[in-house]
């Protein structure tokens, strides 16, 4: 009997389904963070769609109680599946004093939550990728089983801190993975005006790493590039480079207009390979999924989406004097 491409890879029925539901539920919170923004709730919305599958496909291939994940600003997918919950996105939604990633100091996307592996990022593009070096050097030097996996766009390629990391982690074959999650465009800057190779992984070579470009719409294609990845890091083998192709299929944030650099119909265009819709469409073909499942599974994603809204918009702000936590010598237990 041929196997399924998700039993090929090792994944069962149930566990493709709930990359699907985490996809989904990275969609449903990301429109819904727009729909607050629109009305004034929210300030900022930095979006996922169109790159949930690279995310999510990605974090199901790494070990979630063992590695690291540094996510840049739009991973959604990956911290839902590392342990973050749509509350307390929301709540970093609202600035909320529960934010998990900064009690409401910090802008939406700077995901942060120790308990889960998730190291926070910072506003200037590219400065995790050299803390995912460093933690994976001190879990080498402290003899630690674990990968730094550190995803970053494309524009952030073109950054110093990538190649000083890149370089750093080849030279001393360390256990991290860089994932590149190519969307077209770093803000209004194509991709053809941004590189002078034709993929970012043509730039692995430089650093005595394996590079590889995959289709970033295919959770599994990701899913099998990054269990590669971890697998040769766990060997001793250093670290790889994944370059996930995909379509940014919003502005760049809610105070982008993107209708100033690029058309209409290469939006609509690139909608139609939806991961979304491409990934339901296989699960439908294999019969996992159908359209009263379908709704059954949208159903309940929106019930906790619609919970975590309300519980993040009732929630208390942070208190004035709280901007002095963690400031010079004022701590939470002072």
């Amino acid at each position: 009997m041929t196997k399924n491409r998700h039993e090929v890879l090792g994944l069962t029925d149930e566990v493709v389904l709930e990359m699907y539901e985490t996809m989904l539920m990275a969609r449903r919170i990301d429109e819904r963070m727009w729909l607050l923004n629109r009305s004034g709730k929210i300030p900022f919305v930095i979006s996922c769609q169109g790159q949930e599958a690279a995310q999510v496909g990605a974090a199901f291939a790494l070990d979630k109680e063992k590695d690291y994940v540094l996510p840049y600003y739009r991973d959604m997918g990956v911290v839902l599946t590392f342990g973050m919950t749509p509350a307390e996105l929301m709540l970093s939604g609202f600035a909320k004093q529960e934010d998990p990633n900064s009690g409401g100091r910090q802008m939406p996307g700077h995901f942060g939550q120790k308990k889960n592996r998730i190291v926070t990022g910072s506003s200037p593009v590219t400065t995790q990728v050299p803390h995912a070096v460093g933690i994976a050097l001190a879990g080498r030097m402290e003899k630690k089983d674990l990968v730094t996996f550190v995803t970053f766009g494309e524009g952030s390629s073109n950054q110093g801190d990538f190649h000083e990391g890149a370089n750093f982690a080849g030279v001393h074959k360390l256990p991290v993975i860089f994932m590149v999650e190519n969307n077209k465009y770093a803000i209004s800057v194509p991709i053809e005006k941004q590189l002078a190779c034709e993929n970012v992984s043509d730039r692995a070579i430089g650093y005595g790493m394996p590079g590889i470009t995959v289709d970033g719409n295919d959770p599994l294609e990701v899913y099998k590039a990054v269990k590669e990845a971890a697998d040769r890091a766990r060997r001793g083998e250093g670290p790889s480079l994944i370059e996930t192709v995909s379509y940014r299929l919003t502005p760049h944030s809610s105070d982008d207009d993107d209708r100033s650099y690029r058309g209409r119909e290469e939006v609509e265009k690139a909608k139609t390979m939806d991961p979304l819709l491409t990934f339901g469409a296989y699960l439908k073909d294999i019969q996992l999924l159908d359209e009263e499942k379908e709704a059954e599974i949208n159903e309940r994603v929106m019930k906790i989406v619609n919970e975590a809204t309300d519980y993040a918009e009732n929630a208390a702000y942070a208190k004035a004097e709280d901007a002095l936590k963690f400031v010079y010598a004022e701590t939470e237990g002072e």
